[in-house]
């Protein structure tokens, strides 16, 4: 078996790579960033000969035209690369670049080369606004309307490939991913990133910065959770999505509140008191549009993995890491 990932130098690509070459001695990963992705550390040691980097610029239809090709296809393309929120937010530009210019090729790409190819697209639940207090969300009682550009990019993505799976160009599967945390490695240009930084940042020692009320409240999940669930997705068979192909990820709803709380009672007041409370209204204006409250029924249907509490988050966080 054959799978690449894109954005595959980011935590959770590199978490999946591990937990795919891990799952079966038959699969052969190709990981491909705009720079040369590392071999994930957990892997390196007896999975190197089933790895293969590539170091790819996604925004060049050549690239991508000689990436994907006829004579080497893949069984199953997981599609993470991106420009995170705050960063489509602050560069109009380059977010669309990214984010939906060269996704859509390559998705145009795919259904030439190797038509009916399964790709899992990493979308994300900032494709809804802002609900009214309270409001559970499903899949189907409120309608996405982002209130950002990086939310309405992902929604785009998620129109067409639903409707490429519709007709039968490629076997598309859209992934709502919750707020991930606690991500290890570098803080990203996502407007939530705090939400890892809070946790990860005291435990090496370093402070972090909270941009938003300890009051705000996030429907997140765990990486070891993302990611089992990241493999679970290309194995459910087409005919379970029904009409649609796209699907809310289950997660957990904290607030910040409980989060240092947890922080506090598995690594101490030390590590608590290294977080600082500086409000920044960019951020908070993007959090404030992603509603906490979601009803993943479908997702349980589908055989997707419900989330463990915060507390047992962050301490395999520690355990882990450090």
């Amino acid at each position: 078996m054959s799978i690449i990932i894109t954005g595959a130098n980011g935590y959770v690509g590199q978490e999946l790579a591990s937990a795919l070459l891990s799952s079966s001695p038959d699969i052969t990963v190709t990981l491909t960033d705009i720079v040369t992705p590392a071999i994930p550390a957990a892997a390196a040691a007896q999975h190197t000969s089933r790895v293969k980097c590539v170091q790819a610029d996604l925004t060049s239809p050549k690239v991508v035209d000689e990436m994907f090709t006829e004579s080497h296809r893949f069984d199953t393309v997981y599609l993470l690369h991106g420009i995170m929120s705050s960063g489509s937010e602050a560069n109009f530009e380059l977010g669309m670049r990214v984010n939906l210019d060269a996704t859509r090729y390559i998705l145009d790409r795919l259904r030439a080369v190797m038509p009916g190819v399964k790709v899992v697209f990493t979308s994300s639940l900032a494709v809804y606004g802002l609900a009214p207090a309270g409001f559970v969300i499903d899949e189907t009682n409120f309608p996405p309307v982002p209130s950002s550009s990086y939310g309405s990019q992902k929604l785009i993505i998620e129109t067409l490939l639903n409707d490429y799976s519709r007709r039968g160009f490629l076997d598309g599967r859209a992934v709502r991913l919750p707020t991930v945390t606690v991500r290890a490695g570098q803080p990203t240009q996502a407007a939530s990133s705090f939400a890892s930084d809070i946790i990860r940042e005291p435990f090496n020692g370093k402070k972090a910065i909270l941009p938003v009320s300890k009051e705000t409240e996030m429907w997140i999940c765990s990486p070891y959770t993302v990611v089992k669930n990241l493999l679970h997705a290309k194995d459910i068979p087409k005919e379970a999505f029904g009409e649609s192909r796209s699907v809310n990820l289950p997660g957990l709803k904290v607030s910040i509140q409980e989060m240092l709380d947890a922080l506090e009672e598995i690594g101490g007041k030390e590590r608590r008191a290294l977080v600082e409370e500086k409000y920044d209204a960019a951020i908070d204006k993007i959090v404030q549009t992603w509603t906490p409250n979601f009803k993943t029924d479908r997702a349980i249907k589908l055989g997707f993995a419900e989330d463990v509490p915060m507390i047992e988050n962050i301490r395999q966080y520690a355990s882990r890491f450090a």
